[in-house]
């Protein structure tokens, strides 16, 4: 890559196994048990404070817009980004 990452290797339950920051022109090494991964610019996983250990949910927004929500399905959501 041209460009330094943060990168989430995410397993299939949506738990965080590892993060790692990468700089540019590097790989990182495979994590087995990772059904997907994360990745976002630099810095941004500090800013969401996204650790080893947090639990990932992917929603489809085009069916459930998070504006339309009911406060009391909000939460403790920390959205991402």
């Amino acid at each position: 890559m041209r460009f330094p990452l943060d990168v989430a290797y995410v397993d299939a339950d949506g738990i965080v196994l590892r993060v790692a920051h990468m700089p540019r022109h590097r790989m990182a090494r495979p994590v087995w048990r990772a059904a997907w991964i994360i990745e976002a610019e630099a810095g941004a996983f500090e800013r969401w404070g996204l650790r080893q250990g947090d639990v990932v949910e992917v929603r489809d927004t085009d069916d459930h817009p998070a504006d339309d929500r009911p406060a009391d399905d909000r939460g403790n959501d920390r959205a991402l980004g």
